[in-house]
Order: structure tokens, then C-alpha cells, then sequence
């Protein structure tokens, strides 16, 4: 069966094209233009990702992020037409795995769309494990001592790409690249508020990382689980 998407969005030529367009894309897609429409019907529809914009008229876009991330993981691309770091800054740290700023081609949200809902290639061992850490790459899950804990796509595909170069320096242009987009802002911080949710999730204080190090101007570090007498001391960005 196809994949289901879930627009919530208040301007219905929008969500009108964007029905025709992605459904040509191979997806089964449905709109809602209020908040509590788009609510119920992520309960009752159960979509595999959420196209929610910022602005709704009964309520917050990011009221509505809060809502959709507690009651599950459902992949969210925010829509907005204000184009503010602030904005974006702050749906990264409500649990969206990507946001997009009005106006946009809908090749572009296509393509977040398909990396969104992106799973990793099955491989031979499909797991990565350092120490109490364990990567899951068919599950995509993360476990410490057992315990799984919850990651949105995005936060997932950023720790991969950096478990899978442990030890050596991922650029935030190569984690960028890893998330399907790239930045011509300079003052994009999208890749470190991913890390920083990641931090909070995996280290056992998210203050004084010892897995995920910052490389002042070069990018994150991944530790080995035996190099854990490092810290992060120094090497702030």
C-alpha cells in the first residue's frame, strides 16, 4: 500500500495542489485545515509523516508538534511562512525532523518527504553497538544498557552518519548532506540543535558529552565507548 501523508494546513489551494502532487509521487495523501481536524485525524488515520504548518487558526503549528510528538513518532516537516531561525530553532527542538519555509517548490518538499521517510539499507550486521550504546539500523532504534530511547528521523540519521565515522571529524555540510538538504546560510544551526536533542537522549550528561564531541569550525567527533575518559572540555564551538 501506499505511504500516507498528513497535511495540516489552513490554505486549501495549497493542500489541493499539494494532494494532486504527491499523489503522483505514489503517496495517499489527506488535508486537514484546523489544528483539532489534523489531530484526530493523525489518531485515525495513523499517517507515516505529518506536512503541518506554523500557522493554523484554532492554534499553534508548534502547539500542534508538541501534541503529534507526544503521542508518537510520526516524522513532521513544519511549514512556515516566516522563515525565522527562531521559529525553525524551536520546532527542531519540539520534535519536527524538518521544516521548510513558504514559499517552496514541491520538488523540494517531495524530497524532504522521501528522505523523512527514509529507512536504513539492511546489512550484514545490522546493528552498531559501543559499549552500553546500540544502533539499530533495520529498527532504527537506539538503546542504552537495553533501554531504548526515542529519536525523531532526523536525530537518528545524524547519529549514524557520525557512529558510522567514529573517531574521525563529520563536517555539518556532511551531516546536512546526510539529511537529504543543504544550507547556503551560514548561520544555519539545524545540525546543532539535532546533536544537542541527541545528547540529551544518549549521554549520561548531556552538559559534559563524552559520545558526541564539538571540533571548534570542523564539526562533531563520535567516540569509541573506550575512549570515554575524553570529554568535551575545550573544543566548544
Amino acid at each position: 500500500m501506499p505511504q500516507h501523508l498528513l497535511i495540516i494546513d489552513d490554505d486549501r489551494r495549497l493542500c489541493a495542489m499539494l494532494e494532486q502532487y504527491l499523489a503522483q509521487g505514489g503517496y495517499q495523501v489527506s488535508s486537514r485545515h484546523t489544528a483539532e481536524e489534523g489531530l484526530v485525524a493523525q489518531r485515525r488515520l495513523s499517517p507515516d509523516a505529518v506536512i503541518l504548518d506554523l500557522m493554523l487558526p484554532d492554534a499553534s503549528g508548534l502547539d500542534v508538534c508538541t501534541r503529534l510528538r507526544q503521542a508518537g513518532n510520526v516524522p513532521i516537516i513544519m511549514l512556515t511562512a516566516r522563515g525565522e531561525p527562531t521559529d525553525r530553532v524551536v520546532g527542531l527542538e519540539l520534535g519536527a525532523d524538518d521544516y521548510l519555509p513558504k514559499p517552496f517548490d514541491p520538488r523540494e518538499l517531495l524530497a524532504r518527504i522521501r528522505t523523512v521517510l527514509r529507512r536504513g539499507t539492511a546489512r550484514t550486521d545490522p546493528s552498531l553497538r559501543f559499549g552500553r550504546l546500540e544502533i539499530d539500523r533495520e529498527a532504527r532504534q537506539v538503546r542504552i544498557d537495553g533501554e531504548v530511547r526515542p529519536l525523531t528521523g532526523h536525530q537518528f540519521d545524524v547519529l549514524l552518519v557520525l557512529a558510522e565515522r567514529a573517531g574521525r571529524v563529520v563536517s555539518r555540510n556532511q551531516l546536512l548532506d546526510a539529511l537529504g538538504r543543504r544550507s547556503t546560510d551560514a548561520f544555519d544551526r539545524t545540525i546543532d540543535v539535532h546533536v544537542s536533542n541527541l545528547r540529551a537522549a544518549i549521554e549520561d550528561d548531556p552538559k559534559s558529552p563524552r559520545r558526541i564531541l564539538t571540533m571548534r569550525g570542523a564539526g562533531y567527533l563520535f567516540t569509541r565507548v573506550q575512549d570515554e575518559h575524553v570529554t568535551d572540555g575545550g573544543v566548544h564551538a
